[in-house]
């Protein structure tokens, strides 16, 4: 990921996580727990596959929407792999789900500027799912891309793996 295309994320505040008998997401030595509802069904290993091979056909698709939507998507899979991997199931209540970009600094506080540049392109990547044309740039697709590409590496090695590139250089 470039720093210089971020800006250091400020100080903020934790997300609403009151305590509430059954749903509250708390963190321990071990790993962190968040409600059953906010985990990935999926195991890691498969959702590592799943994400390398979004990358490949993001990179491969036709038109800047669908690069971007598709490396947008990659990288939720590979954000979901991390959730899977170090978060604990715990009890559930009836607050709505917290997004994956929220979720994963509480369980990975290294990935917190990725979860930061992923979060900022969701609309984006909503516009683009839409079919409008001009909510994204060749330039801006491409770049997604690369970036995914750097994601993979950062969550791999968090997870303890080992990195295969998976674009071309």
């Amino acid at each position: 990921m470039s720093r210089a295309s971020l800006a250091p994320a400020p100080a903020r505040p934790v997300p609403d996580l009151t305590v509430v008998p059954g749903s509250a997401t708390v963190s321990t030595a071990a790993s962190t727990v968040l409600p059953a509802r906010a985990l990935p069904t999926r195991t890691a290993p498969a959702l590592l596959r799943a994400a390398r091979a979004g990358l490949l056909e993001a990179a491969a698709a036709p038109t800047p929407g669908e690069r971007y939507a598709g490396a947008h998507l990659a990288a939720l899979r590979m954000a979901s792999a991390v959730l899977a991997e170090r978060a604990r199931p715990g009890g559930g209540g009836r607050r709505r789900g917290a997004s994956v970009w929220v979720l994963l600094p509480l369980v990975a506080p290294e990935l917190e500027e990725w979860a930061v540049l992923f979060a900022a392109g969701a609309a984006k990547r909503a516009a683009a799912e839409a079919g409008i044309s001009r909510a994204v740039s060749c330039r801006e697709a491409d770049d997604l891309v690369r970036e995914g590409e750097g994601f993979l590496a950062a969550v791999e090695a968090v997870l303890g793996l080992d990195h295969q590139p998976v674009l071309e250089a």
